[in-house]
């Protein structure tokens, strides 16, 4: 008579943990590297049932983010304390270890191994609550292995998954104000390749604002101190601008950027967007004194097409002169009085100066406009 065989018992993934409760939830803590996350752990997906009930929570991956995640993680950093937080079955075994506490020891939880159950995703019993795209880059990386913080609670309820998931996820993310700021004080060896960018723009940001003589000084909103005069720029528009000046093939900072290794030249492309924008402002008096919602010249898309103005006359000015501003105005002088800053209609786009918006489209027709009136009066 042939025996029977036993089911297979499924492979199981034992960590050391703390238990704690709160109220009446169990809760564990503990750290397992993210390859082995994706193991014992599966997605709730965001989705509609055969009756079209609504099932699930979680979105989509975003795939950019999981990328610049990997890019990070790839780059040798070792530092990744960002928690993953899941909801587990309660029917999860874990064994307290044996001994007691200390003396003076806080009575922070019990000590013991959670055994974790690996396999398809009809037999795992965790769920990722918060911290997909950070699982998913982890398992990814060059390096699996890395261990990572853990927060599990139990739960087997979708509507409590849910709820901790809206929860979570309602908390403000850092304002792009306050990042700018931090960049130009924050190492950028490990930073994600998008924030390394606006490490240098951000930092010329400060010092239009701080240095007295820049047509910039205490206009800027920054998170630390807002504008100090009137009219105060969008600090967000003005990195932009100047990102674009280092980055893009015929930028007028372009070739002072640092390669290989090499520190970027601040002190040569502070002086040559000073020295600009002194002019700008010495040409359009009037437009650059009012806010905004009165003059499209201090304005997010006045600001970013005026920059991209300085690439042109850029390519015609030695930059490396010291009457450098006085260059400037002679170049921008002749179209003063074609430009709609604050009425009428622009030419070449026919729109009126008001419906310019800070939108693509706005930004990339006021350009053109800019550079078909420089071109014109650069011809004649």
């Amino acid at each position: 008579m042939q025996k029977s065989k036993k089911p297979t018992e499924p492979e199981v993934i034992r960590v050391s943990a703390i238990q704690f409760e709160q109220g009446d939830h169990k809760l564990y803590t503990f750290a397992l590297s993210g390859g082995k996350i994706a193991q014992i752990a599966d997605f709730s997906r965001l989705k509609k049932g055969e009756s079209g009930e609504l099932l699930g929570f979680q979105r989509k991956e975003i795939q950019q983010h999981v990328k610049q995640i990997v890019d990070y993680l790839n780059q040798g950093a070792m530092l990744f304390p960002n928690a993953i937080i899941l909801a587990i079955s309660p029917e999860l075994k874990f064994d307290k270890a044996r001994g007691s506490r200390g003396a003076n020891v806080e009575p922070s939880g019990q000590l013991g191994y959670l055994n974790l159950p690996v396999g398809g995703s009809e037999r795992k019993e965790a769920w990722i609550v918060d911290g997909q795209q950070r699982s998913l880059a982890l398992a990814k990386s060059k390096n699996p292995e890395l261990p990572v913080p853990v927060i599990a609670f139990e739960s087997m309820s979708v509507d409590m998954q849910r709820q901790q998931f809206i929860l979570v996820n309602r908390a403000k993310p850092l304002s792009q104000q306050l990042v700018n700021e931090l960049l130009p004080v924050t190492d950028e060896t490990y930073l994600p390749k998008n924030l390394a960018m606006n490490k240098v723009p951000s930092k010329l940001c400060g010092l239009l604002n701080e240095s007295p003589k820049s047509p910039f000084y205490g206009r800027i909103d920054r998170k630390s101190a807002k504008s100090t005069r009137a009219v105060g720029f969008n600090d967000t528009a003005i990195i932009a601008m100047i990102r674009e000046r280092i980055n893009t093939p015929l930028g007028a900072l372009g070739h002072l950027k640092g390669f290989q290794g090499e520190h970027s030249d601040y002190e040569a492309m502070y002086k040559i967007l000073d020295a600009y924008w002194c002019a700008v402002s010495e040409v359009f008096p009037e437009a650059w004194n009012l806010p905004p919602s009165k003059s499209r010249l201090t304005h997010s898309a006045g600001i970013k097409a005026m920059g991209s103005l300085l690439d042109r006359i850029a390519s015609r000015v030695d930059l490396k002169q010291e009457r450098l501003k006085a260059a400037f105005v002679k170049e921008l002088t002749p179209m003063a009085k074609a430009c709609a800053w604050t009425s009428g209609r622009w030419p070449y786009i026919q729109m009126q100066w008001n419906a310019i918006e800070q939108t693509h489209r706005s930004v990339h027709e006021l350009t053109r406009a800019l550079t078909s009136l420089y071109m014109e009066v650069a011809r004649a």
